[in-house]
């Protein structure tokens, strides 16, 4: 179920997103977004402090989220994927379900490591593993229940 095609009645053909490719573009685009926000200085604090990783960088997305260097790649990649991925149905959904399963793990790891630890190398404070929590949860769902209005379409 990739992208649906439509044959207007002048006869152009036009492009159709399913609601999973959709939510995956969209998903992509606020992952591209933030990555290139964690180096705007104003919406990053103390963006004169950004390290490559590790804890020591005292850079804060919004002031809130712990931001490096390494981080903002990771966004900017896991936008750059969601945006590519979403080009198919099968892709959008692999990108939700996958990238939602990499947050929960890294929820998962930065609940369980030292904050002011060197194995904190991303870095993550609670801020951040909260929004993990909630994004890794949130990109699974869309892409179950999302799937399974799919699945429904094609009976």
């Amino acid at each position: 179920m990739d992208t649906i095609h439509t044959r207007h009645s002048h006869g152009a053909r036009t492009a159709r997103r399913s609601p999973m490719q959709t939510a995956s573009l969209v998903v992509g685009v606020v992952f591209l977004v933030v990555g290139v926000l964690g180096f705007v200085p104003g919406v990053t604090s103390n963006v004169d402090q950004l390290q490559f990783a590790g804890h020591q960088s005292d850079a804060m997305l919004l002031g809130v989220f712990e931001v490096s260097v390494l981080h903002n790649i990771v966004h900017l990649l896991f936008g750059v994927a969601g945006i590519a991925l979403a080009r198919t149905w099968q892709g959008a959904r692999s990108f939700l379900l996958g990238g939602g399963a990499v947050y929960l793990v890294l929820w998962l790891y930065g609940m369980l490591i030292g904050h002011d630890t060197a194995a904190n190398f991303v870095p993550l404070n609670s801020a951040d593993n909260w929004l993990h929590l909630l994004l890794g949860a949130g990109m699974i769902a869309l892409g179950l229940l999302l799937g399974r209005r799919a699945v429904t379409e094609r009976l």
